[in-house]
């Protein structure tokens, strides 16, 4: 039971490294405890955005007459949504199983151990422990909800992020501890479909992370749909004693009780480093996470981690970058790979938030621009000029972009607006080819897009505005 490589986890990160890992000629295994894919494509990115987009045909149908359409009596259809939900992520999952079989890779169901250098335990569901040799091993066992001491998980009336993709019935109120991407996206679907929802932020202003005129406008637009919103304010106690849930919020004006059926907690993820044999071998960690080099080799030879325990964002397709380049810098030092892989560069990662209206982002925000001593040119397009979204009845938002004033640099973008996500990756392949300002516009953008919007954006930053 020898391989070349064994990677735990089969998440973005795991599944990927272990394809990646056989095509370049290595003996690899998996190893899995619950279902393939892991949390993304299980209990996360996937079966959220079908979710959502149950939530959007749910808007399409309440406002069908702007579109000269008439539906009368459109209503939610819960269980119908979840299971449409979860037969996406089988699907998903299935797939995942055939691209193992496709690329010969050994799929281990357990639990996996570290027990020495280069060898781990796996217990299977019957208590079995069977021992495995593998010359490199790959932790890549992603993480969870993270509980604060004030609201613990119950999986009944306090949530997690999994609770909330199943559960029995609609909630008729939610409250919603957190406004990143988990909390704005949960916030749309369950208010879209007529749960009654408050989101509370401990931060001064929603989905904290964005540029700040971002923030202003998504609290805008959902204040506008009739999502209560209280910034500034924290959860302190959880009181489950009832038939529903009573929190008590210390906010800037006092302390207040909010009530309702269900609280989801959204305020983060943390690491699954426990357990997993990481004291046994002596790997290091730091704040909670592995600690890596620039190839993600831990500081016991032979052992690697990638994904969402070790530090940085945690995206599944910043995870799925660094298996590949793990496994290939692994195997141009054994030299079956010609090239010496590219580090990521972490200031290039693309963000996107599928809530309604989306946001997608990448680079320096405006601020963190000038904060870092960059002479800006800002550039910002509303969607209301925007010929294709006013045509498809989506014209809130708008496109940002950042470019350095000296050299003509495209430091950021950032969007919220309609199908934002499906764009974004403009501004990534730019600014890894160091394009500057001009080369964009000299670029040809269709008509009539969303895409297009960019380009008007920074027609508008170096003052060459043609559609404002």
């Amino acid at each position: 039971m020898a391989y070349d490589i064994i990677v735990i986890g089969s998440g973005p990160g795991g599944y990927v490294a272990a394809i990646r890992a056989s095509q370049l000629g290595f003996k690899t295994a998996i190893v899995e405890r619950e279902s393939l894919g892991g949390i993304c494509l299980n209990w996360g990115c996937i079966p959220t955005k079908a979710l959502l987009k149950s939530a959007q045909v749910m808007e399409y149908a309440q406002h069908a007459e702007n579109y000269g359409v008439k539906i009368e009596n459109a209503s939610p259809d819960f269980s119908a949504m979840i299971n449409r939900s979860r037969a996406t992520a089988d699907k998903m999952s299935k797939g995942v199983q055939f691209l193992m079989r496709k690329n010969k890779i050994d799929v281990i169901q357990g639990t996996a151990k570290l027990i020495a250098k280069g060898k781990i335990s796996v217990t299977d569901a019957q208590g079995k422990t069977t021992i495995y040799e593998g010359r490199h091993i790959i932790i890549a066992t992603g993480a969870r909800s993270k509980e604060l001491p004030s609201m613990k998980i119950d999986h009944e009336k306090i949530i997690g992020y999994r609770e909330a993709m199943v559960l029995p019935k609609q909630p008729s109120s939610m409250i919603i501890v957190g406004s990143g991407a988990i909390g704005v996206e949960f916030a749309y679907f369950y208010h879209t479909i007529g749960t009654q929802v408050t989101i509370v932020e401990f931060l001064p202003r929603i989905v904290p992370n964005e540029d700040e005129e971002i923030s202003r406008e998504l609290e805008k637009i959902y204040r506008k749909k009739g999502i209560n919103i209280m910034t500034g304010s924290e959860v302190t106690a959880v009181d489950t004693s009832g038939k529903g849930v009573k929190a008590t919020v210390k906010t800037p004006n006092g302390n207040v009780t909010l009530e309702a059926d269900i609280l989801l907690s959204a305020v983060g993820v943390v690491a699954n480093i426990e357990n997993i044999g990481l004291e046994t071998i002596g790997v290091k960690t730091e704040k909670g996470k592995i600690a890596v080099d620039t190839y993600y080799q831990t500081n016991v030879p032979g052992v690697y981690a990638i994904g969402d325990c070790i530090p940085g964002p945690a995206l599944a397709h910043v995870a799925s970058k660094e298996g590949i380049v793990c496994v290939e810098h692994i195997a141009f030092q054994e030299k079956k790979y010609a090239r010496k892989p590219e580090p990521i560069d972490y200031h290039n990662i693309p963000g996107c938030t599928y809530c309604s209206p989306e946001i997608a982002s990448v680079g320096y925000t405006e601020k963190a621009a000038r904060e870092a001593g960059y002479e800006v040119k800002v550039g910002k397009f509303p969607l209301s000029a925007s010929g294709k979204a006013t045509a498809a009845g989506a014209n809130e938002g708008f496109v940002k972009v950042v470019f350095d004033a000296k050299y003509g640099e495209w430091l950021g973008t950032h969007m919220i607006g309609y199908n934002v996500t499906e764009i974004i990756a403009e501004t990534v392949v730019a600014r890894k080819l160091e394009t500057t300002y001009h080369e964009v516009l000299d670029a040809i953008h269709p008509h009539p897009t969303i895409s297009e919007s960019v380009k008007d954006a920074i027609e508008v930053a170096y003052g060459e505005a043609i559609h404002l």
